[in-house]
């Protein structure tokens, strides 16, 4: 019988310490400009006795900024005083891959979100994955992990969650949701949930949470104010932090089933007929595919598969054969 080798990753922190600590999780990587070098992943534990402990994290993919900007300003202004419990703050869970602005780690190509339960023996990002799936999923009663839609794609501003079997879970999870209060609030399937960072925190029984609010490789500042008060919100409902949960207005949104998506099936320069928020008719017209490598081609034509708003899109103006192309949700009353 094989014996699970120990992570080689070694925090500079104490996770059941009180105060405020800011520190690393210190990663060897040895390589041409550093012989006995490492990665050093910022981390911040703010601890206050005992209670429920959150597990915030952005960076998944290193080209989405609304959770790091979020988390990094979380970690320098949460006073220890206002939390009871623990909150463990990850800004840049890829930090290789943040430090990129890529979606994938520029070290061994691994995109985070599709590498758990990971390895310790593995490549990096593997080695992160598993120290988050044997050290610091099993500490968390909630997790939420911050997205947006990258360099390449683009959504309505959402707080997600999703279905799963133990609906006493579940319900958890949406009620988190509801806390948050963005302006969309997401009932989410996934087009491949394995080895993603949601399955193994759900597998394990925590509340798992997630965003995606923007996109485009960058922020707006509407988004970073949605992921500042939505993530204080979440602690307060959680009763980690005090204070009152500042609820507004939100669309509940549904994806029913994988007809939800539309792809590119041709490279070439795509023409967005219909722009976020929008309704969107079965059977309408929601992008055009045109042919670039010469004129007089017609234009292909990306139909909804059923009705509903549209809530993301591709972002750049070039597509490839394969890319998502649109994403319609079905408002819920």
């Amino acid at each position: 019988m094989s014996v699970l080798r120990p992570s080689p990753i070694a925090p500079t922190v104490d996770f059941d310490r009180d105060g405020i600590q800011h520190g690393f999780l210190r990663l060897p990587y040895s390589r041409d400009d550093s012989a006995w070098g490492s990665v050093m992943i910022p981390i911040c534990v703010i601890r206050n006795g005992k209670g429920p402990a959150a597990l915030l994290t952005g960076g998944n993919h290193g080209d989405e900024y609304e959770g790091p900007l979020a988390l990094y300003d979380l970690a320098r202004t949460l006073d220890p005083r206002h939390v009871s419990g623990t909150v463990v703050i990850v800004p840049a869970m890829n930090y290789p891959a943040f430090r990129a602005g890529t979606r994938t780690s520029p070290i061994d190509k691994g995109n985070m979100n599709r590498s758990f339960p990971g390895r310790p023996d593995g490549t990096v990002t593997e080695k992160i994955a598993d120290y988050f799936q044997r050290e610091l999923l099993p500490r968390a009663d909630i997790v939420f992990d911050f997205h947006s839609g990258g360099r390449t794609l683009d959504f309505v501003p959402f707080c997600a969650a999703h279905t799963v079997p133990d609906k006493a879970l579940e319900q958890k999870a949406f009620d988190a949701v509801a806390a948050f209060s963005a302006p969309f609030s997401m009932r989410m399937i996934e087009i491949d949930a394995v080895g993603m960072y949601d399955t193994a925190a759900e597998e394990m029984g925590k509340v798992f949470v997630s965003t995606e609010l923007g996109g485009g490789g960058t922020s707006r500042a509407q988004t970073v104010r949605i992921a500042r008060r939505g993530i204080l919100n979440v602690l307060r409902h959680a009763g980690i932090v005090e204070g009152a949960v500042e609820t507004t207005p939100t669309q509940w949104l549904d994806m029913p089933s994988g007809d939800c998506f539309s792809f590119a099936e041709d490279d070439g320069m795509i023409e967005t007929m219909v722009d976020l928020g929008e309704s969107v008719e079965k059977g309408a017209v929601v992008a055009r595919i045109h042919s670039v490598g010469r004129t007089g081609v017609a234009p292909q034509e990306i139909r909804a598969k059923m009705s509903g708003m549209l809530a993301a899109r591709h972002f750049p103006g070039l597509v490839k054969a394969g890319d998502c192309a649109a994403v319609v949700a079905v408002r819920v009353d």
